[in-house]
C-alpha cells in the first residue's frame, strides 16, 4: 500500500530540510530558481547576541563526474558529462544510502535552455568542485541525526527538466537527456555499493523535489524486497493552480518543459491513459500513481509558488500583491483567503 504523508508547514521558505544555500545572485523566476535555506525561529538568548558562537564550518565534499555518461547520451544540456558528490556512510549507516536531487527551476523554451547551458544549471563545467554538505546531508549528528552516518549523495542537476527529458535541439546545440542522466547516475552509484543497501531514501529539493516523485517507482524497483526503501520530495509539490489574474502561469511553464523535451515518455502511463502530459506532470497528478512509500514537504505559503506561479509579474501588472509577497503580514484579507485557498481548488488533490 502506498504511504502518502504530507507536511505542511507555515513557514515562507521552499525547502525546509535540504539545507542547501539561498539564492546568491540569481534572480527569483521560474527559471533560476535555487534551493532556499532552513529559515530558524529561534531567538537567541542575550548572551549569544552579545557574544555570538562561531558556527561549525560544513563538509565540504568533492565533484566527482560520471565520464562514462558521455557513450549512454546521458550528458547536461551544453553535452557535458553529469556529475554528483559523495560523502561516504560508517558505522550503523555504513549500508544505507541518501540521494538527493538537486533543484533549481526548468527550462522550456529554446531560448532559456541556450541560456541555462551557460551555467552550472546546464553544464558541468560550471559546477562547483566542493560544495557544502548541509541539512539533510550533513555528516553532523547534532544537525542530521536521522542520517549523518549514512552514505550520503547529491546529484547535480544539469538537464532543466527535473532529470525527465529525452530528446535534443541540433540547431541550438542542446542535448535535454535528463532521464538518461537518472539512469547513469543510478547504475554508477549502485556499483559503488547502492546494490548493498538495506536502506535508501530518495530525496530532493524544489524541481529536484519533483524529480523525486517522478521517479520514486524507478528508484524502489533497483533493491531487492528486503531493503527499506522510501522517497521525500522537499517543497517540490507545485499546483496546477489559477493565478491572481485567472490565468495558469505554471501550467504554462509546465506545458512548455513537457513539449520541448519530450517529458511524456518518462511520465506515469496510468496518468497519461487519464490526462494530458502537462497535467501528468503535476505531482497532485501523479502521486496516485507511485507505489513506492512517499513522503510530500511542502511549506503552506511556498515562498516560489507565491512569487512565481500564483501573483507573478505577467499576472500583476499594477503590483498589487507586491507588498503581500514581500511579507505576509501585509496581506489583505481576500489575499490571504486566496492563498489558502490554493491547497484546496488545485482539483482536489487531498482526495488523493
Amino acid at each position: 500500500m502506498t504511504m502518502k504523508l504530507v507536511l505542511v508547514v507555515v513557514v515562507e521558505v521552499a525547502c525546509l530540510v535540504s539545507g542547501i544555500l539561498s539564492f546568491g545572485s540569481e534572480t527569483l523566476s521560474e527559471l533560476s530558481f535555487l534551493e532556499n535555506d532552513v529559515v530558524s525561529t529561534t531567538r537567541p538568548s542575550s548572551s549569544s547576541q552579545l557574544q555570538p558562537q562561531p558556527q561549525p564550518q560544513p563538509l565540504m565534499v568533492d565533484l566527482t563526474l560520471i565520464h562514462e555518461a558521455d557513450s549512454k547520451g546521458a550528458v547536461c544540456l551544453d553535452g557535458t558529462v553529469p556529475g554528483y558528490h559523495l560523502d561516504r556512510g560508517f558505522g550503523s549507516g555504513a549500508d544505507s544510502w541518501l540521494i538527493h536531487l538537486e533543484g533549481g527551476g526548468w527550462c522550456n523554451t529554446i531560448r532559456n535552455c541556450v541560456y541555462r547551458k551557460n551555467t552550472r544549471r546546464g553544464s558541468s563545467k560550471y559546477m562547483e568542485n566542493q560544495i557544502p554538505f548541509t541539512g539533510i546531508l550533513s555528516n553532523k549528528p547534532e544537525e542530521n541525526p536521522d542520517f549523518f552516518n549514512w552514505n550520503r549523495v547529491k546529484l547535480r542537476y544539469c538537464d532543466g527538466a527535473s532529470f525527465s527529458g529525452d530528446s535534443e535541439d541540433e540547431s541550438a546545440q542542446l542535448q535535454f537527456r535528463g532521464q538518461k542522466i537518472w539512469l547513469a547516475a543510478m547504475e554508477e552509484l549502485m556499483s559503488k555499493g547502492m546494490q548493498k543497501a538495506d536502506q535508501a531514501l530518495l530525496s530532493g529539493c524544489s524541481a529536484g523535489g519533483l524529480a523525486s516523485i517522478i521517479h520514486c517507482d524507478e528508484f524502489g524497483s533497483l533493491f531487492g524486497k528486503s531493503s527499506k526503501v522510501k522517497c521525500l520530495s522537499d517543497g517540490g509539490f507545485f499546483l496546477d493552480a489559477m493565478d491572481v489574474s485567472g490565468g495558469r502561469t505554471l501550467r504554462t511553464l509546465f506545458g512548455g518543459v513537457v513539449q520541448l523535451q519530450d517529458v511524456q515518455k518518462n511520465l506515469p502511463k496510468s496518468c497519461l491513459d487519464q490526462l494530458d502530459p502537462t497535467s501528468c506532470f503535476f505531482p497532485q497528478n501523479m502521486i496516485e500513481h507511485v507505489e513506492t512509500p512517499l513522503f510530500l514537504l511542502n511549506a503552506a505559503y511556498d515562498v516560489w509558488q507565491v512569487q512565481a506561479s500564483l501573483a507573478p509579474p505577467s499576472a500583476d501588472r499594477l503590483g498589487s500583491w507586491n507588498e503581500c509577497k514581500s511579507n505576509h503580514a501585509n496581506c489583505s484579507s481576500s489575499q490571504m483567503q486566496f492563498l489558502q485557498g490554493m491547497w484546496y481548488t488545485s482539483d482536489d488533490w487531498r482526495r488523493t
